[in-house]
């Protein structure tokens, strides 16, 4: 079994627990819309690792429903928010939810699932005993903040500084760390493995190897808005460039262009997202051409992934020796190759 089979198996557990703490009541208009993002269902990738990690480390599928439940539902209620944020189009192939009920909707909609994915927490601390509920709600408050606080760095990026100059790849890595690797990979391990009663120093082992693999995650993703199958992706393309991003496919080729061509791309990220035209588009995509910052992009995606890879392997003799073990290598590679 791999990643993908291991998450559709378990698919629709999460999904159930996730409808039950916010079921379709009245007013229905406001809850229909609060289970938007959570019907159309997304990768379900985040509560795939909670659950592997934990039943790797030997905790039972009961043990884990719920902290699996709360990571699948972080996402949707962030990515309502994100969404706004960003007015973006598409959203898992279908509208944007406030192109769909308008911003003031969606952002009320969001604190609906906030409120219950805590109330999640709060009753797996009822369920488990205050020790293990209490190491389970700090690290989800924890993953959490410093997630936002990553969204914040961006936005300062995209609505403040908006140009490139100055700009190096250390600030792509560390919104990177905030976004993608402690919340997308080595936090959702993490919060499986204190499921399963394991020790801060297998915490920390999770994080080396997530880290690695999350930054991979995210490189794929800037490649995947550029080149990827919009119907797969569910997202259209070219939204880093529109919304201004930054990323290692614009600072490549922002490093390798003329002076000339250094200040068309500034004065194109100066520019607010709906004022930025197809032409001006076309303009920083042929420069990623010209210098291959795909290439350069695929390559460091390349060597983040195998490094995940290796660590896991390194790691190997100190992880339980079962069936989860390899689903987790599958795992790990398919963060980065992938087509969505």
């Amino acid at each position: 079994m791999n990643f993908k089979e291991y998450i559709e198996k378990h698919r629709q557990s999460i999904y159930s627990t996730i409808c039950n703490y916010v079921p379709i009541k009245e007013p229905k208009s406001f809850y229909q819309i609060a289970r938007d993002y959570i019907d159309r269902q997304g990768s379900y990738r985040r509560p795939g690792l909670v659950l592997l990690s934990g039943q790797l480390f030997g905790a039972s599928l009961d043990e884990l429903m719920l902290p699996a439940a709360a990571q699948q539902l972080s996402e949707d209620w962030i990515l309502m928010q994100d969404d706004c944020e960003d007015d973006s189009d598409l959203r898992r192939g279908k509208p944007a939810i406030q192109k769909l009920y308008g911003w003031i909707h969606a952002m009320n909609a969001s604190n609906l699932g906030h409120m219950a994915m805590w109330r999640m927490l709060h009753d797996y601390t009822i369920k488990y005993g205050p020790q293990k509920g209490k190491r389970m709600y700090e690290k989800f408050y924890d993953m959490l903040e410093y997630t936002v606080v990553g969204q914040h760095i961006e936005n300062e990026f995209i609505h403040h500084t908006k140009k490139l100059a100055g700009v190096d790849e250390s600030l792509y890595y560390r919104i990177a760390d905030s976004k993608t690797c402690y919340y997308t990979v080595y936090g959702p391990l993490q919060i499986g493995a204190i499921a399963a009663n394991q020790n801060d120093n297998v915490l920390e082992k999770l994080k080396s190897i997530g880290k690695d693999a999350g930054i991979a995650f995210q490189i794929t993703d800037d490649i995947l808005d550029m080149v990827g199958d919009e119907k797969k992706f569910g997202k259209k393309n070219f939204g880093d460039l529109y919304e201004g991003k930054v990323t290692l496919i614009i600072l490549h080729t922002y490093r390798n262009a003329t002076n000339e061509e250094k200040e068309k791309i500034d004065a194109i990220y100066a520019k607010d997202r709906k004022d930025k035209t197809k032409d001006e588009i076309d303009y920083l995509r042929g420069l990623i051409e010209k210098y291959d910052g795909i290439g350069y992009a695929k390559e460091v995606a390349k060597r983040y992934g195998q490094s995940a890879e290796e660590k896991v392997k390194e790691f190997s003799d100190q992880l339980p020796n079962n069936e989860y073990k390899d689903i987790l290598i599958s795992a790990i590679e398919e963060l980065y190759v992938r087509e969505k």
